[in-house]
């Protein structure tokens, strides 16, 4: 359950909802696998499994947005596509036409969709209702938006903003760089990408080095901003900034790990352990992070 991935956004701080009322609003969409011909179902489960639709913790939420592809792969729609062109076009005597082949392959899609095989996935959503924070543990914008859409088809209001900082990533992170030092409570790590901004966009890429000296200034000197950067907070937190604000390969230190084990002798308490551990500790990362890039800027 430990998030590896931040997609940040902002809620009003503090949010007038109660865990009861976005349960029983969330309860407009819940999950329901795929039927017939549906190639996505998304819908809310309960996170920790209990049926409850927002886990609730030291006034912290957790919701999951479940989902559910059929996986239909392009070469079998091709081959039964080609075996059905074949036998319409010695029927005809000769091949199908553009809107004749498009009719052919859609009718092939609606019919092998339902024998195809369904492969489940998930979403977790972090709230802290009374600082604002809405996180969304995916790995891409893309995949937050998922969430998003689904919410807003089930709160009667839902006023979320995407988290905007007074100072650019790309910037602070070029900064940083290039003095070689980070900001109070955080460490450069080993890996790093940095892009140009010329239009064929020459991207360089660090991995397990010391970025230090004069190669990465010269990147730097020449128009080069950084995209990503590995870097550690507090000794026990690490993470890649990108230049978008998102956090990747979000790593806790195993101490607390390990420290939220050892009162845990159920599979319940485990979850709620580790829930209060992370965010615990994200409640504190994320306020740091905010300022060593010149605070929160607001609309």
């Amino acid at each position: 359950m430990w998030f590896k991935n931040l997609q940040i956004y902002r809620l009003p701080s503090p949010w007038a909802m109660t865990a009861e009322q976005l349960a029983e609003q969330l309860a407009r969409g819940p999950f329901v696998p795929t039927l017939g011909t549906e190639a996505q179902s998304r819908g809310w489960v309960a996170p920790r499994g209990d049926g409850a639709l927002v886990h609730a913790a030291n006034g912290h939420w957790l919701l999951r947005l479940q989902i559910e592809n059929r996986l239909l792969p392009a070469s079998v729609v091709n081959a039964e596509v080609r075996k059905r062109v074949d036998a319409l076009t010695e029927l005809q005597g000769f091949g199908p036409g553009r809107k004749q082949l498009r009719e052919l392959r859609e009718r092939v899609v609606e019919e092998l969709l339902p024998r195809s095989h369904p492969v489940p996935a998930g979403l977790y959503v972090w709230i802290d209702p009374h600082a604002g924070w809405f996180i969304v543990d995916a790995a891409t914008p893309a995949k937050a938006e998922m969430v998003i859409e689904h919410l807003r088809r089930c709160l009667d209001e839902f006023p979320l903003t995407l988290l905007h900082t007074q100072d650019s990533p790309s910037y602070q992170m070029a900064d940083w760089l290039a003095s070689g030092y980070a900001p109070a409570g955080f460490t450069i790590d080993r890996d790093c990408a940095l892009k140009g901004c010329s239009e064929d966009k020459p991207t360089v890429a660090y991995q397990h080095c010391t970025l230090e000296g004069d190669e990465i200034k010269a990147h730097l000197a020449s128009g080069k901003l950084p995209v990503k950067l590995a870097m550690t907070w507090d000794d026990r937190v690490s993470f890649v900034l990108t230049e978008k604000l998102t956090i990747k390969r979000l790593a806790f230190l195993d101490l607390l790990k390990e420290e939220a084990a050892q009162n845990a002798e159920t599979a319940a308490d485990q979850f709620d352990a580790d829930f209060a551990l992370m965010t615990g500790e994200l409640s504190r990362f994320l306020p740091a992070l905010i300022g060593a890039l010149g605070g929160e800027m607001n609309d």
